[in-house]
Order: structure tokens, then sequence, then C-alpha cells
């Protein structure tokens, strides 16, 4: 029994400086690891600010076309605001003149 007390400390120590050992690495091949995203991260945001000029562009032409059906939408409400109004008028104007 005293030699389990002897030996027992020791594989503790010896399994705590493998752990050790086995951390350290796992840390140095994450830090390889997180230089490769951010080098993939860096070129991924080059090739977006490419395409920026394409996004206004399409972004311009979307405003147009909203601004253009607004606009015709509003013009068709007007229109047919207008024919209602006349057609009470004329209605008004009939059921006066019986």
């Amino acid at each position: 029994m005293d030699i389990l007390y002897d030996i027992f400390p020791l594989v503790l120590y010896f399994l705590g400086a493998v752990l050790l050992v086995v951390i350290i690495l796992l840390l140095l091949k994450m830090m390889d690891t997180f230089d490769k995203i951010n080098i993939l991260l860096d070129d991924v945001e080059g090739k977006s600010q490419k395409l920026n000029g394409l996004f206004d562009a399409i972004e311009g032409v979307g405003s147009t076309i909203s601004s253009v059906n607004n606009r015709l939408t509003s013009f068709v409400t007007g229109l047919v605001k207008n024919i209602i109004k006349s057609k009470k008028k004329n209605k008004k104007s009939s059921k006066e003149d019986d």
C-alpha cells in the first residue's frame, strides 16, 4: 500500500506534463489555423470591395424603379379618385334635375 502512495503522485505528475505538452501543441496549431483564417478573410474582404460598385449600381436602379412605381401608383390613384368624384357629381346633379 505504501508503494501506491509513492507511485500515484509520480503517475499524476507524468500525466500532467503530457497534458501540458498536448495543450501547447494544440494552441500552436490553433494559432496557425487562425493565421490561415485571417488570410482568407482578407482575401474575401478585398474581393467584396471590388463588387461594391456593382451593388451601388443595383441599388440605384432599384431606387429608380421604386420611385417610378410610386409616381405611377399615385397617378393611377388620383385618376381613379377623379373618376369616382365625377361620377358622384353626375349622380347628384341627375338626382337634383329629377
